[in-house]
C-alpha cells in the first residue's frame, strides 16, 4: 500500500507549469500514450486497444484528482471495453459469422445510438449531483455518455465512431479548460483533428471492400 501511494504521489507531482497551472507527470504519460493509441486507432491496428488501457489509467487517477468523478469512472469502463475491443478487433465477427470489417451503420442504428445516449445524461447528470462533490456533473456527464457510446461503436468498427469522438473531443477541450488541465485540453484538441482523419479515412475504408482491415 505504501508503494502505491508514493507511485500516485510521484505521478500526481508537477512535471512543469502550464499557463499557470501544474501539469503532472500522469498527465504527460497519458497525454502521449492518448496520442499514440489514435494514430494505431486510425490504422486499424489493435495495438491500439492496450495503449488505451495504460492511458485510461492514468487519466483515471488524473481525473478523480480534479473531481471529475464521471470521467473518472469513465476510465475504469474504457478499460474493460479497450480488453473486449480488443478481442474484438482480433477475432470479433459480424452477425453474418465473417469476421468485422469496417463499415458504416444503418440509420436505424445511428438513431438507437442517439437516443440512448441522450437518454443517458440526465441519469447520470442526477447520479453524479446527488452522490459525489463534483461542482459540474452535468458537463461531466455529456461526454462520459457519450465517450461509452463512442467507444462501442470504435471497438465494432464502425465508421460513426469516429463522428461521436469528433464531437466528444471538442466539448471535453472546453470541460477541461474550465478545470485547468491545461495539457489535456490540448490532447483533446489534438485528438478533435484525429477523429476528422479517423472519420475521412474509415469513410474511405467502408466505401472500398477490397481495402477494408
Amino acid at each position: 500500500m505504501d508503494t502505491l501511494r508514493l507511485i500516485f504521489g510521484h505521478l500526481l507531482s508537477p512535471a512543469f507549469t502550464l499557463w499557470g497551472s501544474p501539469v503532472t507527470w500522469a498527465e504527460v504519460c497519458a497525454f502521449g500514450l492518448g496520442l499514440w493509441m489514435v494514430e494505431r486507432n486510425i490504422r486499424v491496428h489493435p495495438w491500439g486497444w492496450p495503449l488505451a488501457i495504460a492511458s485510461s489509467a492514468l487519466y483515471a487517477l488524473l481525473f478523480a484528482d480534479s473531481r471529475l468523478y464521471g470521467e473518472a469512472g469513465l476510465q475504469g469502463f474504457f478499460i474493460l471495453v479497450s480488453i473486449w475491443g480488443w478481442r474484438q478487433w482480433l477475432r470479433g465477427t459480424e452477425a453474418s459469422g465473417r469476421p468485422l470489417r469496417v463499415r458504416a451503420m444503418s440509420w436505424q442504428g445511428r438513431a438507437a445510438a442517439a437516443l440512448i445516449t441522450l437518454a443517458a445524461w440526465p441519469a447520470l447528470a442526477l447520479l453524479l449531483s446527488r452522490n459525489t462533490d463534483s461542482d459540474v456533473p452535468w458537463l461531466d456527464a455529456l461526454p462520459t455518455v457519450a465517450s461509452i457510446t463512442g467507444q462501442w461503436l470504435l471497438a465494432r468498427k464502425r465508421v460513426e465512431a469516429w463522428a461521436v469522438w469528433v464531437a466528444v473531443n471538442l466539448f471535453s477541450v472546453g470541460l477541461f479548460m474550465h478545470k485547468a488541465l491545461w495539457l489535456t485540453a490540448v490532447l483533446y484538441a489534438l485528438f478533435a483533428v484525429l477523429s476528422v482523419a479517423g472519420w475521412l479515412a474509415w469513410r474511405r475504408l467502408a466505401a472500398a471492400p477490397h481495402l477494408r482491415p
